[in-house]
């Protein structure tokens, strides 16, 4: 498995026991490197936030948000979508994030879903969820409909593709490789720009913990760029 964590593959069939998982409300493979289960969390003035929290084997967590019809909060991270539900006791996501196990609402604390996240940050891998310095989600503006598109960085792939559009002086939405996003798709709400991956602070605009000046995740020793060709002298110094 990648990140180190464990030396088999584990792919999403094969995440947790059925032991491990049993009379979890939700529950199911989602793909080859994560699980998909019904989470929720509950603020006393506006009741319940439902959700959709997949666990990757990488240890990231990511939750779709469900709680209106009309809601367009994905990819949050566990902090963020506390914060979204309006949990008046944030900052314990852990505890304040819960799964339906056997009709009872039970703290992800008290569960197995977060095994490979506690793997991760004992190993140092899951260097964003653990709060140590990560990469935030960056935004570049297309140069033909001026909408503001948003790139995650999470792995050095990811990275690469911001890199080369960042550079590319005429970058626009269709040159987007994954998602496939058009200039008449909608632009990202500004409301939603602002969660941008910070576990310190899910609207950090900038701090030690989410913001990279370097490394070897984010700087290429076969791109031609100045601020890469230095990295790689500095690096090799």
């Amino acid at each position: 498995m990648a990140n180190g964590m464990e030396e088999n593959v584990v792919d999403g069939s094969t995440m947790f026991s059925d032991e491990e998982v049993r009379e979890i409300s939700g529950f199911k493979s989602g793909g080859d490197d994560y699980v998909e289960v019904t989470c929720g969390c509950t603020s006393h003035r506006y009741g319940d936030a439902v959700g959709t929290l997949r666990v990757f084997t990488s240890g990231d967590l990511e939750i779709c948000c469900e709680c209106t019809p009309g809601c367009q909060e994905d990819k949050l991270t566990p902090a963020a979508f506390e914060k979204h539900s309006g949990r008046e006791t944030s900052r314990k996501w852990k505890n304040n994030i819960w799964v339906i196990v056997d009709g009872e609402k039970v703290p992800l604390s008290k569960t197995a879903l977060l095994k490979y996240y506690n793997q991760a940050l004992s190993n140092g891998s899951n260097r964003s969820q653990a709060g140590r310095v990560c990469h935030r989600d960056e935004f570049l503006k297309c140069t033909q409909c001026n909408k503001h598109r948003r790139f995650r960085l999470r792995t050095k792939e990811e990275c690469r593709t911001y890199h080369d559009a960042f550079i590319n002086a005429n970058w626009k939405c269709s040159d987007m490789p994954y998602d496939k996003i058009t200039c008449d798709d909608d632009e990202e709400r500004a409301s939603r720009r602002v969660y941008r991956g910070c576990l310190r602070s899910p609207t950090c605009r900038g701090c030690t913990s989410c913001v990279c000046f370097g490394c070897g995740t984010c700087r290429f020793s076969d791109c031609g760029c100045q601020t890469c060709i230095d990295f790689t002298m500095n690096a090799k110094a």
